[in-house]
């Protein structure tokens, strides 16, 4: 019963235990899994490419690659804040429409830290209501007092690879 309420959370790996890595948004925690992270860098000069959504903030060079970066605050309608000593991009990949895995950088306010969560931790994201788009989120990971957002990051990127390719 309990894997077939995951499921309806979005994806069939909705409940799955592992390794994830927690991020500050707003004041909110959020946790993607450990094996989509490539690395985390601190903020670099951003170029910004015309008529792009106000979330996407431009594109960076790593070592000969370019990456898109998304602010995830502005993504997620969240009021902007400057950056500062602790932002972080957390560089992700993940799987689009196209064959290859695409890099994107994620703008988060600060990394938390790496949590191991049970299947026991992990339950199917609450229902919103029709009007509310809850599509990007996998479920909610009880930490202790806390809950920790869990993402669904190839949604969050597919989205944006199918609004910015036409």
């Amino acid at each position: 019963m309990k894997a077939e309420k995951c499921s309806i959370a979005g994806t069939p790996s909705a409940a799955l235990p592992g390794k994830y890595l927690t991020f500050v948004l707003g004041g909110e925690s959020y946790g993607i899994g450990i094996l989509q992270v490539r690395e985390i860098i601190r903020p670099t000069a951003i170029t910004p490419v015309p008529q792009m959504p106000a979330h996407i903030q431009g594109v960076i060079n790593l070592r000969g690659k370019i990456i898109p970066v998304l602010d995830l605050r502005a993504k997620f309608g969240l009021s902007a804040t400057p950056c500062n000593d602790r932002s972080c991009i957390v560089v992700v990949q993940v799987k689009t429409t196209e064959p290859a895995l695409a890099l994107t950088g994620l703008l988060v306010d600060t990394v938390d830290e790496v949590i191991n969560l049970a299947a026991k931790d992990i339950e199917p994201t609450p229902d919103f209501g029709r009007r509310l788009d809850a599509r990007h989120l996998l479920g909610i990971a009880k930490v202790g007092p806390s809950v920790k957002i869990r993402l669904d990051l190839e949604r969050i990127v597919a989205d944006e690879t199918l609004s910015t390719s036409r």
